[in-house]
């Protein structure tokens, strides 16, 4: 749970962020920018940035911004029924994007957050500057973290289903839930 006053300001960062990327942006999308914490009330910390550009029920993109040191938590996109799962392409737009998934590890344990080591098993870094690129398979543990100066990267994913996503915090709640202040 976030309050409205912590949205406002998220938004307003990522905003600030996607005007100095220039970006090709309709200032209306602007208005348009998801502010998630997970349900861990700590948005700066484990939280993210979205602006969904589109959405069908085939292929979506989105811009994910994390601020400095922000974490997008470790999660995967599972097959669920005859759904193979969401497959996923990152690319580095702007600034730095620190991308953790299953591979060999290389990890500083510095970067996630230390009351959460069992939650961040993901443990192989690569690090996502503008036009670098990775492609997360469907059931591929994965999670983010903003560079020192923040980061935005584009995700190209077949159909959108976020609900379905699995993390391995049991904390987590998929839906943000925002409170006036």
């Amino acid at each position: 749970m976030i309050t409205r006053t912590q949205e406002s300001n998220l938004s307003a960062r990522a905003r600030a962020i996607l005007q100095k990327m220039a970006f090709p942006l309709d200032p209306a999308e602007l208005d348009h920018i998801a502010v998630a914490d997970f349900g861990l009330g700590r948005p700066e910390r484990e939280g993210a940035q979205i602006l969904t550009l589109f959405a069908t029920e085939r292929i979506s993109a989105k811009l994910i911004v994390l601020l400095p040191g922000q974490i997008l938590p470790e999660h995967w996109h599972p097959p669920v029924g005859a759904y193979h799962g969401k497959e996923e392409i990152l690319r580095g737009y702007w600034g730095k994007v620190l991308y953790f998934d299953e591979g060999a590890t290389n990890l500083d344990d510095g970067e996630f957050p230390p009351d959460k080591a069992g939650c961040y098993r993901c443990r192989s870094r690569l690090d996502l500057g503008p036009g670098d690129q990775v492609i997360i398979p469907p059931g591929r543990k994965h999670w983010m973290k903003g560079g020192p100066k923040g980061g935005c990267v584009i995700s190209f994913s077949t159909c959108v289903r976020d609900i379905l996503d699995q993390f391995t915090d049991p904390d987590i709640v998929r839906t943000t839930k925002i409170v006036e202040d």
